[in-house]
């Protein structure tokens, strides 16, 4: 009974992880401009990149605004890392991005050492606040890497906090002016797909069950 028991729980965990196809891990922002309190903690509560991997060489970048406070992401910066180049740019309803950026870089980047990589920027298209990413929207931006290069590397690169930092500015506050920020590198775990959360907790149920039937 209890080597039945034990290849049950073999099963689950193995159907469990073999559908974890992918990895998306989160990385929130931290001002570096400050020019008012009130916009920077704005900025610091709704703003963040999902950084997923796209695979066949490829990481998505999706940068979100939650809202509800009024905000607009304009331009995105990437210093350096393992990327190799933007291959596409899309984003929700009402966002529009187009290559480069200006200006060519973060604005107050200088303080931190920020200097983005030629090629590695977007900003959005004119009218910037209406086009770029406010509340409730999102904006994609895939990268293919370099040869030989993976998923792992642009964490581990991000994880540095040298590496590889990507850089926002934000602009549309209700009190006016624009703020700069910085990936912090206090990302979470690897958030598993939809799909594999659905296992995971069939599995717990699974588990349970067996538990209940071979006993101890």
């Amino acid at each position: 009974m209890k080597s039945k028991y034990l290849l049950g729980i073999a099963f689950l965990v193995a159907v469990t992880f073999s559908c974890k196809d992918g990895h998306a891990v989160p990385y929130y922002f931290s001002c570096i401009t400050n020019n008012t309190i009130a916009a920077a903690e704005i900025g610091e509560a709704q703003l963040w990149v999902d950084v997923t991997d796209a695979g066949e060489s490829g990481v998505l970048f999706t940068f979100h605004n939650d809202g509800p406070e009024a905000s607009s992401i304009t331009d995105v910066y990437f210093d350096d890392g393992h990327l190799l180049g933007i291959s596409s740019i899309t984003g929700s309803d009402g966002v529009s991005f187009s290559r480069p950026a200006s200006p060519p870089n973060l604005p107050g980047g200088n303080a931190v050492d920020f200097s983005a990589t030629a090629g590695f920027l977007a900003d959005s298209d004119p009218p910037v606040q209406k086009n770029g990413v406010n509340p409730g929207e999102w904006l994609n931006i895939y990268f293919n890497l370099i040869n030989g290069a993976t998923f792992e590397n642009v964490i581990a690169d991000i994880d540095s906090g040298e590496l590889l930092r990507i850089g926002i500015h934000v602009q549309g506050f209700a009190g006016g002016g624009s703020e700069s920020f910085v990936n912090t590198t206090n990302a979470t775990a690897p958030v598993p797909e939809p799909a594999t959360m659905i296992l995971i907790g069939s599995g717990l149920i699974g588990l349970a069950a067996l538990r209940k039937k071979f006993g101890k």
